[in-house]
């Protein structure tokens, strides 16, 4: 078969962090002779050598390259274009990981759309990832109608015949922004660049020692002088005028603007702040016209402002001020209804801890030049802000904990201006309604409710809550769209989460009573406290003996608050033993309920199932732990044996 995808991942001193990249490597779901893996050692000096070798001696799709150290991710990743045999490459660090479908998905995406470049959804573990590039599908996307310049890693697809067609190759030596470099160009010439945002395809990791190259302290002067090497691709491939303008927005707001924002800012030593910031300034008097500046958020117009100015003072006055600015989003309201759960939402900006106000009916003016101090800029902020409310979004986003994975729910919002008190000032208030929908969720887990949202200068998100205890009942849990849901609100902060197909313990299964149970005529009816939608959901019953198990199809209706459970019974099946009942749950599991059916000549009666001793359950628990923990050293052993060979 032809080589569909080349993965080029450059490797250099990863340690155990290269574990789970090859793993999710050599589990995709692509066939194994469809693609080929090929790492590029970059003068290692720990194990990893060795264990790649190992791994390419039993893995046929595997290869390894050796060469001694290049100082930066570049030419390893040119050596592997030059390895290559696929259609398209594929670049991967060697700290991340892909999802199980990623290289099906973005080879057959970028095959249907024609796309030089693939561009696959990214979930960031402790490091920023583009949000508002992901919010849907783009089959036909440019750097004029999406916002790709936000995604400048290379962590992407490139047809192998487009790259060797332009004679596109990564700046090699000890540089930064090498990728900036190539991924910009990439854009810029591109028949059709295709991004596919419904499936996280991209894992960014930050490792648990934050060793990443891009965590690193940079030495400012190399750093800028590296950064004017992408802007010089802009210019070769743009004519001046608004689209140049906004590419160039882009290193000016990420690279510039944004160091010297807040707690970013303020968290790094006195004499590093400054000499980023009279490289920047030498930047941005030497790049960037007017143009470039003026197409910002009101508070990156001032800190641009400031920079173009030389006034470092300022910008610290004005970073002191903004770090005191969060975002507050209470959940008033969590209820199921027919499938969904409904969350009504407030959320506005606070002060030091205080809603933040605004003076009302302030006329909008534009930014001619820095502003005079820190209460002029504040003031021109918030009229800039009132009188751009309209513009206001607000977003629910739900994202798995362990992976980052991240989705967009559907909201509704209304903007509310409200008095706050003081004469002629107002608090900006979003509420919003979201519903979020399980079956758009990927995988079992723990997620968390995120709301986000852009209001004048700022785009900020937070964690759903706390709520208030009027808001605090919990939904009840769920079997809805193939999933069982345990919507909870976390231990001690209140913020709403949401247990996907995990949850066995806390469902309040144990509650059902014998008496609430009805058993005419080999028909089971029992009262459970789950929500189902409306037309209801297929479930099934097994029913255990000592000796054997029968598997019965059930149904559950909504019924009250809850649903009822009925099943027709197998009686001549029954007859003889005491049967424990259990309810079939995604999975596949099975949760037990607290209740046995004892079927004789009289009919079938319903007892409690006897509840475990504490001692018996002292036991279990420390069974469990115990293997748990064996299991984890069992695997670090086999992991170290593998490293071995």
């Amino acid at each position: 078969m032809p080589v569909k995808v080349s993965v080029v991942i450059p490797v250099y001193n990863p340690g155990v962090y290269i574990e789970d990249c090859v793993t999710s490597l050599l589990g995709q779901s692509l066939p194994p002779d469809e693609y080929e893996v090929i790492f590029v050692d970059d003068g290692s000096t720990d194990g990893t050598p060795a264990r790649l070798d190992a791994l390419a001696a039993t893995e046929p799709r595997v290869t390894v390259v050796h060469q001694e150290n290049s100082g930066w991710s570049g030419k390893p990743r040119n050596v592997g274009i030059e390895a290559a045999r696929g259609e398209y490459v594929m670049f991967v660090d060697n700290d991340d990981y892909l999802g199980d479908e990623a290289l099906q998905r973005m080879y057959d995406y970028g095959m249907a759309h024609g796309a030089d470049v693939v561009v696959g959804k990214m979930a960031g573990k402790g490091r920023g990832v583009p949000v508002e590039l992901f919010r849907r599908n783009h089959p036909r996307a440019t750097v004029e109608n999406a916002p790709l310049i936000d995604s400048l890693t290379p962590h992407k697809m490139f047809r192998r015949a487009f790259l060797d067609d332009i004679g596109l190759r990564f700046p090699e030596g000890r540089r930064r922004l090498e990728d900036h470099v190539f991924v910009t160009e990439a854009y810029l010439r591109a028949a059709n660049v295709s991004v596919l945002g419904d499936y996280v395809c991209y894992y960014h990791v930050r490792r648990d020692d934050a060793s990443n190259a891009g965590f690193q302290r940079f030495d400012p002067g190399g750093y800028f002088k590296n950064l004017r090497e992408a802007l010089d691709v802009v210019e070769r491939y743009t004519e001046p005028g608004p689209l140049r303008d906004r590419l160039f927005r882009r290193w000016l707001r990420v690279e510039m603007v944004e160091r010297m924002r807040a707690r970013r800012l303020l968290a790094l030593p006195a004499d590093y702040r400054r000499e980023l910031f009279e490289e920047m300034h030498q930047v941005v008097v030497e790049r960037f016209g007017p143009g470039v500046a003026a197409g910002l958020q009101p508070t990156q117009q001032v800190v641009a402002a400031l920079i173009t100015a030389d006034r470092y003072d300022d910008v610290e006055a004005f970073a002191e001020w903004e770090a005191g600015i969060a975002l507050t989003a209470v959940p008033e309201r969590v209820a199921w209804e027919d499938g969904v759960l409904r969350v009504v939402i407030t959320a506005e900006y606070t002060s030091a801890g205080e809603p933040m106000t605004f003076a009302a009916g302030t006329a909008r003016t534009s930014l001619d030049g820095p502003p005079e101090d820190l209460a002029a800029a504040v003031a021109w902020v918030g009229a800039d802000t009132v009188s751009r409310f309209g513009q206001a979004t607000a977003d629910l986003l739900v994202r798995e904990r362990a992976s980052a994975a991240q989705y967009f729910q559907p909201v509704e919002f209304t903007r509310e201006e409200v008095p706050a008190g003081d004469e002629g000032r107002v608090r900006l208030v979003l509420r919003a309604t979201a519903g979020i929908d399980p079956g758009t969720l990927t995988r079992a887990g723990l997620w968390d409710t995120f709301v986000r949202v852009k209001l004048g200068g700022w785009t900020k998100e937070c964690r759903l809550g706390p709520a208030p205890l009027a808001a605090r009942p919990t939904p009840s849990p769920a079997l809805v769209g193939g999933h069982l849901v345990l919507p909870y609100w976390t231990s001690p902060h209140a913020h709403l989460a949401l247990d996907l197909d995990r949850a066995t313990h806390r469902l309040g299964l144990g509650t059902l009573a014998p008496g609430d149970v009805t058993v005419s005529g080999g028909r089971l009816r029992a009262p459970l406290p789950l929500h189902v939608p409306r037309d209801g959901t297929e479930v099934s019953l097994r029913l255990t003996s000592p000796h054997t198990a029968h598997d019965v199809p059930a149904t559950l209706s909504p019924q009250g608050s809850g649903a009822l459970l009925e099943a027709v019974l197998p009686l001549g099946d029954l007859r003889g033993s005491t049967w424990r009942v259990s309810l079939g749950a995604p999975g596949p599991r099975f949760l037990p309920l607290p209740l046995a059916l004892r079927a004789g000549t009289g009919g079938v009666h319903v007892v409690r199932t006897a509840r475990p001793s504490a001692l018996r359950r002292l036991v279990r628990r420390a069974r469990r732990k115990l293997g748990t923990a064996l299991g984890r050293t069992a695997a670090r052993l086999r992991a170290r044996a593998a490293r071995r060979r």
